[in-house]
């Protein structure tokens, strides 16, 4: 499975972006899906996640602004961000794991499959 992330690019405090996350090779509706983001000398974190029965979490950072969600036809993964700041500068990543679960997580080590990863740039 390969997971393939798009829409990162630079914009202003303040403004949106949509990233988006096709996988190929793999088409079933059954993943537990979720963006990460690593800053330059942080540590992975996880930002939101979208579960096998599309229950969704976020982190506290970034709730009421990010929006996780999934196109069933296509299996793509969306992230639209909205009023982003300056701390939300990094790169952002797809992951996927391909078994059931119920709940959605933001631990990395419960993914199995990754992307390259997309980078988002916010200026002040």
């Amino acid at each position: 499975v390969t997971l393939v992330e798009s829409g990162g690019g630079s914009v202003q405090a303040g403004g949106s972006l949509k990233l988006s996350c096709a996988p190929s090779g793999y088409t079933g509706n059954m993943y537990c899906m979720a963006w990460f983001r690593q800053a330059p000398g942080k540590e992975r974190e996880g930002v939101a996640a979208s579960s096998s029965v599309r229950r969704t979490t976020y982190a506290d950072s970034v709730k009421g602004r990010f929006t996780i969600s999934r196109d069933n036809a296509k299996s793509t993964l969306y992230l639209e961000m909205s009023s982003l700041k300056p701390e939300d500068t990094a790169t952002y990543y797809c992951a996927a794991y391909r078994g059931f679960r119920t709940l959605p997580s933001l631990v990395p080590a419960d993914y199995n499959y990754w992307g390259q990863g997309t980078q988002v740039t916010v200026s002040s």
